[in-house]
């Protein structure tokens, strides 16, 4: 049993990194310069890749394409410009990161909001089993937080561990992001894999007021 788990997981990193290579086979040197141009934030140098033939869904060795470093730094003009030109807005990496979790840990509402509009989805987890919500609460960032849930993310959605996006908040002591998952109608009552509920959560990590706040919010 053991022996058929690594040579599975061998067969999926093949395909995952047979893939990268897949979107770069074009015009590597010019699918480079695009990548390159996207890790430096040089748009122009970006806008002169694609002008000359560079692919928008090229991959880095990470499996990164130049709209997931856009999204990672917060680049949007960089974003529409790729978004423009034909990438890939679900695209992630071979650690399952498409740019709207990107966008999501990094904080930055105004990428996050030009992905969804061009389609991006909502449900997709990484290899931490982790999707955008998770990171939006686990790092504070209330406005991703509040465009993800008018999107059509359950506020009550359980993850990895049976945590909800309430307990991640409160977990990292965000009170902003707890205030408005309290107010977009978060269950207190639910609890992790542990048995315990946010408000306790919150107690451990030595946030009292915010356990308080979710206390007072039953």
């Amino acid at each position: 049993m053991m022996k058929s788990r690594f040579v599975a997981a061998a067969v999926i990193a093949a395909t995952l990194n047979a893939a990268a290579m897949a979107q770069t086979a074009t015009n590597p040197n010019l699918n480079a310069q695009l990548l390159v141009a996207a890790r430096q934030s040089d748009l122009p140098a970006v806008e002169r890749s694609l002008a000359r033939g560079a692919a928008p869904n090229s991959r880095n060795r990470l499996g990164k394409t130049a709209l997931l470093m856009a999204a990672e730094k917060g680049h949007a003009g960089m974003a529409d410009r790729l978004l423009a030109a034909g990438a890939d807005v679900n695209l992630a990496s071979l650690e399952g990161v498409t740019p709207l979790m990107a966008a999501a840990y990094g904080g930055h509402a105004a990428i996050a909001k030009k992905l969804l509009d061009a389609g991006a989805r909502i449900d997709p987890v990484d290899r931490m089993k982790k999707p955008a919500v998770v990171y939006a609460a686990g790092q504070g960032h209330a406005d991703v937080l509040a465009l993800l849930l008018e999107r059509g993310v359950p506020v009550d959605a359980a993850y990895e561990q049976q945590l909800t996006a309430l307990m991640w908040a409160a977990g990292q002591g965000h009170a902003e992001a707890v205030r408005l998952l309290l107010s977009r109608g978060a269950k207190t009552g639910l609890r992790d894999d542990r048995g315990l509920t946010a408000a306790e959560i919150a107690q451990q990590a030595g946030y009292a007021p915010i356990a308080a706040a979710i206390g007072a919010a039953r």
